[in-house]
């Protein structure tokens, strides 16, 4: 039996499907969004295929949950070639990287998640095999080491980030493209909820659709959250329609606001202004108030605080913003931290 790392990018999708996760678009026409990011791939990849050639390496960095896999696996796709996926934080020796990379076949994709947390050691390793399709692995140690080289296949490799900023100016380098994808606007995001509510064979009144991309925070992964979530509602109460009633009663559960504040927002908004008169207050002070891990704080919940001025960063640390506190004044009084 096939290990997931051995199939090809048709049959990856294929599994997806069977384990309920169909909602992701398997070729262009169907990817939604970052039209400008959409149009440089397809020309990428129509290049390639003129030249017969491996695809040029690509960095997507963004927020999570744009988007960045999906395309990654559609791009595989579109080329005919198979696709490894891997996350950064679990290539922990130089011989897993180099493992990865002496099984890749001709023109294949390996798509490294989280890439900015990829150790240097074991970045390096992939200098070499970018732009000449070569390894080079330091055999022995002292006077009598050599270094070995071997050929690969020329490949792609498609690098995800969230934080393009943490990765060294010679790796970043190497990719011929990188792009950046922006958080969706909501007629974008009405658009794929539509479209998603087809394939689940759920009927969504164009009023719930709207609200759902209201409370989508930008971000596709937490649209569909939210009609899977809807789905279990019309389910259980025997709702044939998701009407914009059903889905406000579904939202009350989640405590998701109409804007898509969700309960960690609100500690962190509520833990500023009551636990710190408003700011400044440290990212490590914010941290450790909440037990929160502070990479899920700058990473998941502050750039869309931040992108909707609820938050405000200073050199000196966090803000709550006047939007904040009027929001925080209609709802619950202060909690424990």
């Amino acid at each position: 039996m096939k290990s997931r790392n051995d199939l090809t990018t048709s049959e990856l999708l294929e599994v997806d499907m069977s384990k309920g996760l169909s909602l992701r678009p398997k070729k262009f026409c169907e990817f939604i969004g970052q039209e400008t990011v959409l149009e440089n791939v397809k020309i990428m990849v129509e290049s390639a295929k003129i030249r017969k050639e491996a695809l040029g390496h690509i960095l997507f960095s963004g927020p999570p949950g744009l988007g960045k896999t999906s395309l990654s696996m559609i791009l595989a796709n579109e080329i005919g070639a198979g696709i490894q996926v891997v996350s950064g934080p679990a290539i922990e020796k130089k011989g897993d990287l180099a493992a990865i990379l002496t099984n890749l076949d001709e023109k294949e994709v390996l798509f490294i998640d989280e890439i900015h947390r990829l150790p240097v050691a074991i970045e390096e390793i992939l200098y070499a095999a970018m732009e000449d399709y070569r390894l080079d692995i330091l055999v022995g140690q002292g006077p009598m080491a050599k270094t070995l080289k071997i050929d690969l296949c020329p490949f792609t490799l498609i690098g995800a980030t969230t934080k393009a900023g943490q990765l060294s100016k010679p790796l970043r380098d190497r990719f011929i493209g990188q792009f950046n994808f922006n958080f969706y606007d909501k007629k974008s995001l009405e658009e794929m909820i539509s479209l998603n509510a087809k394939k689940m064979s759920l009927d969504v009144e164009l009023n719930a659709a709207k609200k759902i991309a209201d409370c989508s925070r930008g971000t596709p992964r937490i649209a569909n959250r939210i009609l899977n979530r809807v789905r279990d509602f019309s389910v259980v109460l025997n709702e044939k329609v998701v009407t914009r009633d059903l889905l406000n009663k579904a939202l009350k559960l989640m405590q998701l606001s109409d804007s898509g504040l969700g309960p960690m927002d609100v500690r962190i908004l509520k833990c500023i202004l009551y636990n710190y008169s408003g700011g400044p207050v440290g990212i490590e002070a914010l941290s450790a108030t909440l037990s929160e891990d502070r990479n899920s704080i700058e990473d998941v919940y502050e750039p869309f605080l931040l992108k909707e001025g609820y938050l405000l960063r200073t050199p000196r640390g966090r803000l709550i913003s006047d939007k904040a506190k009027s929001y925080l004044s209609t709802i619950d009084h202060k909690e424990n931290f």
